[in-house]
């Protein structure tokens, strides 16, 4: 009788694996050395899991890379990695981050209440360089001018518009300013050019008329943002010599004008098939701002850049069970997981997101081709391809075995945008949310939070 191939030989077949962040012990799955099913087996499933030394892994590697490019190129300026708190605005992530001395990029105004706080348990002093971006709502800017009154004088607030800068009149000493720049869109969206920031061909006139001689403003940085973040195309380097060149001719006219920040994040890891050149992408940067730099006889800048999935999404994982399974066709086979995908992993469901998807068990059984079914009762609460193929297969299950499923690189986004917490699609419960650290080469496990009540939830309902 013919068999299918095995899980595994179907996973070495098709990628170059194992791989770093995933092998296979004894038929199970782990995923940066965690043993998973020992993990599954004290805490159960739906579960969602951090790992959190990868934080400062992400860092080093960047600031290796970019510091190993400025001094192989003898470039002028100096490097420095921002976290963007968006991506996470987690106390054990944002800690983590600050362990690697990052400078702290903000998109609120509740931004400046986690700084508080941090300040409060000695997690950052007031000298941490700030950067301060995003539309800014008139509390955001009471907040900022708060700040640089209680001491935070390394706060640069980047602004978003030509009305913005009006709003800091009460400041008394002079203040650190970034200008945004509007850049353009790539062809598939709905529209041609990013809402936030200053038009591109209004950002010289606009320092001419209102910074170049007001004493109370100081032009330090340049910020040049794409959505679609650091990419080897041409869309990318269009935009990027764009930035470049009204960098150049701003700093002719603005010699406090120091620095350039690359907003858009640095891609991670969502395919096993992942392959991305970070030396490459991140020298060819600094040449070309050396480059376009030199030929017009400017100093070159310091570079800022601001990561946030870049930092965190790599850390994470959620963890479903297999609850059973339906054949609803002759083609179609569907694995009921006990937890919703649009629930835990909102950007499935909203961006079509695609994240790697691994069994945890049972890497030795035959695969066969399913769909992956959420519990709640949304048409929309499914997986069914990877990254790298319109399908999914996982090994084959017999009645009564149990198969565990592992979402991976989530830590990004998903929390926030899912709200942690909170009521959630059919009253499912937020899973309960697991720390791993190392400490002196020995796992460390914190429980972050249970899983969520019946009675939290109505009393938030209001029963």
């Amino acid at each position: 009788m013919h068999k299918n191939p095995k899980y595994k030989e179907l996973i070495e077949q098709t990628f170059d694996f194992p791989q770093k962040e995933f092998k296979v012990e004894n038929n199970s799955l782990q995923f940066n050395n965690l043993p998973l099913m020992d993990i599954i087996e004290k805490y159960g499933t739906p579960l969602r899991l951090t790992y959190l030394p990868k934080i400062g892994q992400q860092i080093q590697r960047a600031r290796r890379l970019f510091n190993s490019s400025i001094a192989n190129l003898d470039y002028k300026g100096n490097y420095y990695y921002c976290y963007c708190t968006k991506s996470s605005h987690f106390s054990f992530v944002v800690e983590e981050a600050l362990k690697s001395n990052v400078f702290l990029e903000t998109s609120s105004a509740f931004d400046f209440e986690l700084i508080k706080k941090l300040e409060a348990k000695k997690k950052l002093t007031k000298d941490i360089q700030i950067i301060c971006n995003g539309y800014k709502t008139q509390s955001y800017q009471n907040n900022i001018i708060e700040a640089i009154q209680n001491g935070y004088k390394n706060i640069i607030t980047v602004l978003d518009n030509v009305q913005e800068l009006d709003k800091y009149q009460p400041l008394d000493e002079p203040l650190h300013i970034g200008m945004r720049i509007a850049a353009e869109e790539e062809p598939k969206y709905e529209f041609y050019t990013s809402r936030l920031g200053i038009r591109a061909n209004d950002v010289v006139s606009y320092y001419q008329q209102k910074i170049q001689n007001n004493p109370k403003y100081v032009l330090k940085m340049l910020h040049f943002f794409i959505d679609t973040g650091i990419k080897d195309v041409n869309y990318y380097w269009t935009e990027f010599h764009k930035a470049l060149k009204i960098y150049v001719e701003l700093k002719r006219i603005c010699p406090t004008l120091n620095s350039i920040n690359l907003g858009g994040g640095m891609p991670i890891k969502q395919s096993l098939a992942f392959d991305f050149d970070y030396e490459y992408m991140i020298n060819e940067i600094v040449t070309q701002i050396k480059n376009v730099c030199s030929e017009v006889n400017v100093e070159e800048p310091h570079i800022y850049t601001e990561f946030g999935s870049y930092t965190v999404g790599e850390t994470g994982a959620v963890i479903f069970s297999v609850l059973g399974q339906k054949q609803q066709n002759d083609r179609e086979s569907w694995y009921m997981l006990d937890g919703s995908l649009m629930n835990n992993l909102p950007d499935i469901w909203g961006l079509s997101q695609r994240f790697i998807m691994l069994p945890i068990n049972k890497w030795n059984e035959e695969y066969k081709q399913v769909n992956l079914g959420g519990i709640t009762c949304d048409v929309g609460d499914y997986y069914n391809s990877d990254a790298h193929i319109n399908q999914v297969y996982l090994p084959n299950i017999k009645e009564g075995e149990k198969l565990y499923i592992g979402f991976f690189h989530t830590g990004a986004y998903q929390d926030t945008l899912s709200g942690y917490g909170g009521i959630k699609h059919c009253l499912l419960p937020s899973p309960p949310h697991i720390l791993i650290d190392e400490v002196k080469g020995k796992l460390v496990y914190t429980t972050f939070a249970e899983e969520q009540t019946a009675e939290s939830m109505m009393k938030i309902l209001g029963y």
